[in-house]
């Protein structure tokens, strides 16, 4: 019988800095294609056509204010934010645990510091635009994208190598 892994343990950094017991959730940059719809001659119906990947985002929520995130509002550079997220799984039935880490560069679109109550807990949220996101599972590279330098790395295979080749930036 296969049971899930489930997250047990977390942890943030922010341009190295660990956000210890600070970090309420992360939403994991999704990995979606831009499929088009291509009917030629002959065909009967049409086929969707990979045309490239979609934006990477990804929002964090935090259990109140954070000035070192505040300060990152209105960078100017694509890749301006280091984040780095830890997440150890464990599965219940055999007690094996995994580690999945992320790791991204890009800047914040949007710092929602929410509702303030006397008396009541606060979140602070941020959405990051993404120009770069790793996922390492276990020490092991599973996706690679840097946007700007046209990598995309499934599984070990960089499906950008064949286009850097053909415009000569190999």
């Amino acid at each position: 019988m296969a049971f899930p892994s489930k997250l047990k343990q977390a942890m943030t950094f922010n341009e190295g800095q660990a956000y210890i017991g600070e970090t309420v959730s992360i939403t994991v940059p999704k990995l979606t294609r831009k499929l088009e719809d291509y009917r030629g001659g002959g065909m009967n119906r049409p086929v969707k056509i990979d045309m490239g990947g979609e934006p990477l985002e990804m929002e964090a929520t935090y259990g109140g204010p954070m000035r070192d995130i505040l300060r990152q509002h209105g960078m100017l550079q694509l890749g301006g934010v280091l984040q780095r997220f830890v997440g150890s799984f464990q599965n219940d039935d055999t007690g094996q645990v995994d580690t999945v880490e992320i790791v991204t560069r890009g800047r914040h679109e949007e710092i929602d510091m929410g509702e303030w109550k006397p008396g009541e807990s606060s979140e602070f949220k941020v959405k990051s635009q993404l120009s770069y996101y790793k996922l390492v599972w276990n020490g092991v590279t599973e996706i690679e994208i840097d946007v700007l330098g046209m990598v995309e790395f499934v599984g070990g295979v960089d499906l950008m190598a064949e286009h850097r080749a053909a415009m000569g930036l190999e």
